[in-house]
């Protein structure tokens, strides 16, 4: 792998990005860049914590709520070049699903979350960091959309939650973190400038790719598409 990016907040600006370098239209087997989510990587929560999250009185914006040692250790495997198995969380019975998602060795890996930067274990494995800067109201109308919409919430019980549970997370847990940003982007998805930037470095980081390729190594291990070629046989679909 020749780069792990952290990005703070906003899949949709993973997603923007994503489309621009045209990954979203390319075979997941064969991607050179990837889309990983902290939400995946929530704990399974005990008969008790399940009771409160259906009451939406469990605080999924504390780090306690994500599996910080699965995530380590998923993103070593990540920077092995090693395929990995990443969980499948279903947010409406708030419990992790059988199957797993398999993600293959690609050339850059987008990691995605709103704590990705508390931990200075996992803050140390990225190579650049990223903050995507959103105003609060943005946020919030963004969430109850989602939580109504996908997740098959209530409003009353989005707002409370926000204001019991998301917002004081925020304020105590994520905005800490921003300092350790190597660039924050203000305005999330709407900030083509910044996005654009951000595309361009990943491409010169593939360019960069490419050409050590070439050589039949890249940072003294085999080479990503080398590695899919010669595991397409026994791939799990």
């Amino acid at each position: 792998i020749n780069g792990l990016l952290s990005v703070f907040l906003q899949s949709s600006v993973c997603e923007k990005i994503m489309e621009l370098l045209g990954q979203n239209k390319i075979d997941h087997h064969q991607r050179q860049v990837v889309i990983l989510s902290q939400d995946s990587f929530y704990k399974v929560l005990t008969a008790e914590q399940k009771a409160k999250a259906l009451k939406g009185q469990f605080n999924f914006d504390h780090p306690d709520a994500f599996d910080s040692e699965l995530i380590k250790q998923t993103l070593k495997q990540i920077l092995q070049g090693e395929t990995v198995q990443i969980p499948v969380y279903d947010f409406v019975t708030h419990s992790r699903k059988e199957e797993f998602i398999t993600v293959y060795p690609a050339d850059v890996v987008l990691f995605e979350g709103i704590l990705m930067f508390y931990s200075q274990e996992i803050r140390d494995l990225f190579q650049m960091k990223l903050f995507v800067d959103t105003d609060p109201d943005t946020r919030l109308s963004r969430r109850v959309l989602r939580d109504i919409s996908e997740r098959g919430r209530e409003l009353e019980q989005v707002l409370a939650q926000y204001i019991t549970f998301v917002k004081p997370a925020f304020e105590e847990f994520c905005l800490p973190t921003k300092k350790y940003a190597d660039v924050i982007i203000p305005r999330g998805a709407d900030n083509l400038v910044a996005i654009n930037l951000i595309v361009q470095h990943i491409q010169d980081i593939l360019n960069g790719g490419l050409s050590k390729r070439h050589n039949g190594c890249t940072n003294g291990h085999s080479t990503p598409r080398q590695r899919r070629t010669s595991e397409s046989s026994s791939r799990p679909h």
